[in-house]
């Protein structure tokens, strides 16, 4: 049934839009919140719904159980980096090792995708090589709904009320922004929006955004000796001015990046477009120290102001929150070992729900899916592992 659900969800194109500032930011979302919401009724869920903002809510009341009312989540969109239409996704049953054929263009291939050593043995799902699979976050919806079903079918398993949500947006920073934290009413949550099952994660980045404008002075290039200042080529020039230590591709684990994510521009005006990252805020704070000193610099050797950079806070590490509430992850330690998984606290290299639910006064680390390479066409998910996680859910709540 968990498979069935799955392939179901990744039929369903639910591509977030950064660009558009409605709510959900597309439509398509919401043809797979209504069926979730008809599903949820189905298993007895029967307050589920869908409010006015893309954001699916329900309750499973509690038969008898004294713990903490828990909350579960996962994100119903797909990131805008890849399409998110048409997935054909495929199985491999008996996961042997060896490179995985996607199409005649494309392959994932153990020597450059590590993590395929992880799933050895397992059932996985990959992609056709021309879209990403959806994994991200829809094994994470795939696996709270098998719970519910597995709860609903197995009433003499005493649990206190928990609650869940599928949100929308994401994958654009919005999922959270009209989250009811009084609906939900819950004393603390687990997104299930990681890696692979083994993994808990309660440090992610403090995230920071960069708009940097630059004018320029248009001349005819027939007359522009000594007249004309590209504004594209300042933009070149700032790029090439931070530090190329920092750009993502020589970063892992703890160290913070500086990522360019648009350039446009001409002779007169460009833009360019950064997200800023680190654990530490005072690396962070350092880095937009930097952006600032190479705006100056540049300005300085113009003569004139022709660089203005602009800085918006995204999220923050969700790390001095859970610190406060550690028995949130000390159960799930405890609950993961009892089924002979190898718990692994990992820092997140990016962002959930759970940083900014957490900040709003949500405690919500996050646990695996069983999935890796997201936001792309070398995208998998490890069935086998999405089973796994589902036992480990009911453990959390009985």
């Amino acid at each position: 049934m968990l498979e069935n659900r799955f392939l179901e969800y990744l039929k369903i194109d639910t591509q977030s839009c950064s660009d558009s500032q409605s709510a959900p930011s597309s439509t398509k979302q919401l043809d797979l919140a209504n069926l979730l919401v008809s599903q949820l009724h189905e298993l007895n869920v029967t307050n589920a719904h869908v409010d006015e903002h893309g954001i699916v809510y329900g309750r499973i009341p509690g038969n008898g159980g004294n713990q903490d009312v828990i909350g579960f989540i996962a994100h119903m969109d797909t990131s805008p980096d890849a399409s998110g239409a048409n997935v054909k996704p495929r199985i491999i049953r008996n996961y042997q090792g060896g490179k995985i054929q996607l199409n005649s263009d494309r392959s994932l291939d153990p020597k450059e995708f590590e993590t395929l050593a992880k799933v050895i043995g397992d059932d996985i799902v990959v992609t056709d090589g021309t879209t990403l699979l959806g994994a991200d976050d829809k094994a994470g919806i795939a696996i709270i709904m098998e719970m519910i079903s597995y709860l609903n079918d197995n009433p003499q398993i005493i649990h206190s009320d928990i609650q869940i949500a599928f949100t929308p947006d994401e994958e654009v920073g919005r999922g959270t922004k009209h989250f009811d934290l009084e609906k939900f009413n819950a004393r603390y949550a687990y997104t299930i929006d990681g890696g692979f099952i083994n993994e808990i994660s309660y440090e992610n980045f403090n995230a920071y955004s960069a708009q940097v404008a630059i004018t320029g002075k248009s001349v005819h290039p027939g007359s522009a000796k000594n007249k004309m200042v590209s504004a594209t080529m300042i933009a070149i020039e700032f790029e090439t001015m931070l530090p190329l230590h920092k750009r993502p591709y020589f970063t892992s684990e703890y160290e913070g990046f500086n990522h360019l994510t648009k350039i446009d521009g001409t002779v007169e005006q460009a833009t360019m477009e950064y997200i800023l990252r680190n654990h530490s805020i005072d690396k962070l704070n350092e880095q937009i120290g930097e952006f600032n000193k190479i705006a100056a610099f540049l300005n300085d050797k113009y003569g004139y102001q022709a660089i203005k950079v602009k800085f918006e806070e995204s999220y923050l590490n969700m790390s001095p929150i859970i610190e406060k509430n550690y028995h949130i992850v000390e159960n799930v330690i405890a609950k993961m070992k009892e089924l002979g998984i190898k718990p692994k606290i990992i820092p997140t290299r990016g962002g959930t729900d759970g940083a900014l639910l957490s900040h709003m006064g949500l405690p919500c680390p996050n646990l695996g899916t069983g999935g890796a390479n997201f936001h792309g066409p070398y995208e998998f998910v490890s069935l086998t592992q999405m089973q796994k996680q589902v036992e480990l859910l009911v453990r959390i709540v009985s």
